[in-house]
């Protein structure tokens, strides 16, 4: 899990990377939880989600956004915060020109990043939304979804009520050609604290499903 320096648009950003040597491997991008509410690359489901793509056979990138960690610049409550995303999606497209499928994930905050860098970028072909923050943000970029992908929340999250999240999946089931799944971890919090497991077994059977391939569970230590 190498550290990388990618020059981004505020400086210098703070990256771990995973390159997997296969042809044509496919890659996938992770985006941390809200800077100012203690999110950093090396939050749990970041973490976890980042094993995840690795144990399938991913090239993929997490990174801290600017002001976090040893990323430079401050924060910028959204636009600074997309170009970041875009600047470490086209470092990795440089170094994996010819991938064949790109994925988009993000936890709370940086699942609303997420999902404006997928409207940006006609190639990313799925997404996870772990606990979007529908009753926070605005989605209605999100017309249509250009993606099929997966959005999951917790049963007992209080910052985003499962309500706002299925609404927002419901709008944008209506989208002709794109599904979008909707889960619900139970017993979970807007953090996933104690459930990681919960989650993780929706995330593996939803990629394991979209990818067409099953893989045994490995621990990310």
């Amino acid at each position: 899990m190498p550290e990388v320096n990618i020059s981004g648009p505020a400086g210098r950003i703070e990256a771990r990377y995973h390159h997997n040597k296969t042809l044509n491997a496919p890659i996938a991008l992770i985006l941390h939880p809200h800077p100012q509410f203690g999110g950093t690359m090396n939050n749990q489901v970041v973490y976890h989600l980042y094993y995840a793509f690795q144990r399938r056979g991913f090239s993929v990138l997490r990174f801290n956004f600017r002001g976090v960690g040893r990323s430079e610049g401050l924060f910028d409550n959204g636009p600074g915060e997309l170009a970041d995303a875009a600047t470490a999606l086209d470092w990795m497209q440089g170094y994996n020109a010819d991938a064949r499928s790109c994925w988009i994930c993000g936890v709370s905050f940086g699942a609303w990043i997420a999902m404006q860098l997928l409207m940006r970028r006609p190639e990313v072909e799925g997404f996870i939304s772990v606990a979007p923050p529908a009753s926070l943000y605005d989605f209605t970029f999100l017309a249509p979804c250009p993606s099929s992908g997966l959005m999951v929340n917790g049963a007992r999250d209080r910052v985003v009520p499962t309500e706002a999240v299925r609404g927002l999946v419901d709008r944008l089931k209506t989208q002709k050609g794109i599904v979008v799944d909707h889960a619900i971890v139970p017993e979970a919090n807007h953090f996933f604290e104690g459930r990681m497991d919960g989650l993780m077994e929706v995330v593996d059977a939803y990629l394991d499903k979209r990818l067409g391939k099953r893989k045994k569970r490995v621990s990310a230590a």
